[in-house]
């Protein structure tokens, strides 16, 4: 939990707007993470009917999500964490490229394991937030 907290503090002191700022950042990360899910789930609803085209757009969808994450990351006010995360993001980018490539379910089983692993992290991140600040309901 501490680590969680130790990544958004630098975020989060101040007046409440930047509290507020802090909430809306965590909730848009949420709903990115959710459309990432979304889009490695069809991906491999697509690879099972060998719908080609489809697969395609699903993974790349879910690389455009994942690049986006990665280039959001502020690597100097978060530190170690915002370090794995860059290289964890740069891994799954590459693995995506691979199920793509190669249609491997055992792969994407992987992504999507790595990917709710941290996203279930970010559902954390609201209760760790100071007092006062917004509230992100889910």
């Amino acid at each position: 939990m501490r680590v969680h907290f130790k990544a958004i503090e630098s975020y989060s002191s101040g007046s409440t707007a930047t509290q507020a700022a802090v909430a809306n950042r965590v909730e848009l990360i949420q709903m990115l993470f959710d459309g990432l899910i979304d889009s490695l789930s069809s991906a491999r609803g697509h690879i099972e009917r060998q719908s080609i085209e489809d697969k395609s757009k699903a993974l790349t969808r879910a690389s455009r999500i994942v690049v986006g994450l990665q280039a959001a990351l502020d690597l100097d006010k978060g530190g170690e964490l915002a370090a794995n995360l860059n290289e964890l993001y740069s891994y799954i980018v590459r693995r995506l490229l691979h199920v793509n490539v190669h249609n491997d379910l055992e792969a994407l089983k992987e992504v999507h394991s790595l990917v709710t692993e941290v996203r279930e992290a970010w559902r954390q991140v609201p209760s760790l937030l100071p007092a006062g600040s917004a509230s992100v309901q889910h």
